[in-house]
């Protein structure tokens, strides 16, 4: 069996949410054996706490979960969860620097595995996303059944609070004690205005058959007007992640960590 780093990681120093560093090395020889869920079990929680916090045996694990993850669904969970938290604040971005070629191999497993429409397809599309280096929106993209996200207008700078759920489509004022008021409809954008990071997100979806993730990354990615007009400047704001010192990004609310986006590339599928 090919095994990425098992010759070349020093364990000693790879800590899990433990400060153990013997334990992690002995659950993956048993997993690599057989497949054992209570070892996945202990594995999980020694690599990620409370499904967000990382450690240097994480890290030190990932080709090898990697490597598992074409014959082992507990394995292919795993290193997402792992990879999806990889731009926080763990040090061990010389770790992760490591592990480059296993995450192209893998990213391409997770394409194959959408295309199959598994039932966890929008886990594994955020596990995709990660895989992509898009960590901002695997970090902060729901299902859209009752999302929220908020922005500023690159003008005024007042804060809209973007919905697209089951409720509606819209942008609004987020009031404390009234909700959201003064709601104004979304304008999704068409396929063919898409650009970047948008658009392969939305032609996964479509060729995925996620005819209702299709739809909010439409949104999402559309347009919005300013609740200011016309006092405003502008009259429609995008909803896409603004590129501009001015603008802030959108981020779901409730979500107590956000991932750091990277640049969006066209065609780097």
């Amino acid at each position: 069996m090919r095994r990425f780093n098992a010759q070349v990681v020093n364990w000693t120093q790879m800590h899990d949410c433990y400060g153990d560093v013997d334990r992690v090395p002995a659950l993956l020889e048993q997993v690599e054996l057989e497949d054992n869920a209570a070892a996945w079990k202990e594995l999980g929680y020694r690599l990620v706490l409370e499904n967000d916090l990382v450690f240097p045996a994480s890290f030190a694990a990932l080709p090898r979960l990697m490597c598992l993850a074409s014959r082992s669904a507990p394995a292919r969970r795993l290193a997402g969860t792992i990879l999806r938290r990889a731009a926080g604040h763990h040090g061990c971005d010389d770790l992760l620097a490591n592990c480059v070629d296993a995450i192209a191999e893998f990213r391409k497993l997770l394409d194959r595995h959408l295309q199959s429409r598994p039932v966890d397809c929008l886990a594994a599309f955020l596990e995709w996303l990660a895989a992509m280096e898009e960590y901002h929106w695997s970090a902060v993209l729901g299902d859209f059944t009752d999302d929220f996200y908020r922005l500023a207008c690159p003008s005024c700078a007042v804060e809209v609070t973007i919905a697209i759920g089951d409720h509606g489509r819209y942008s609004a004022i987020r009031d404390w004690n009234l909700g959201d008021v003064d709601r104004r409809g979304l304008r999704p954008a068409s396929s063919e205005k898409l650009s970047g990071t948008g658009r392969w997100m939305h032609e996964t979806a479509v060729r995925d058959g996620r005819e209702a993730l299709a739809d909010g990354i439409a949104h999402l990615f559309g347009m919005a007007q300013c609740h200011t007009v016309p006092a405003c400047s502008t009259s429609r704001t995008s909803t896409h992640p603004p590129t501009a010192p001015s603008c802030g990004r959108p981020g779901r609310i409730g979500r107590r960590r956000e991932g750091l986006r990277s640049e969006a590339r066209d065609g780097s599928r």
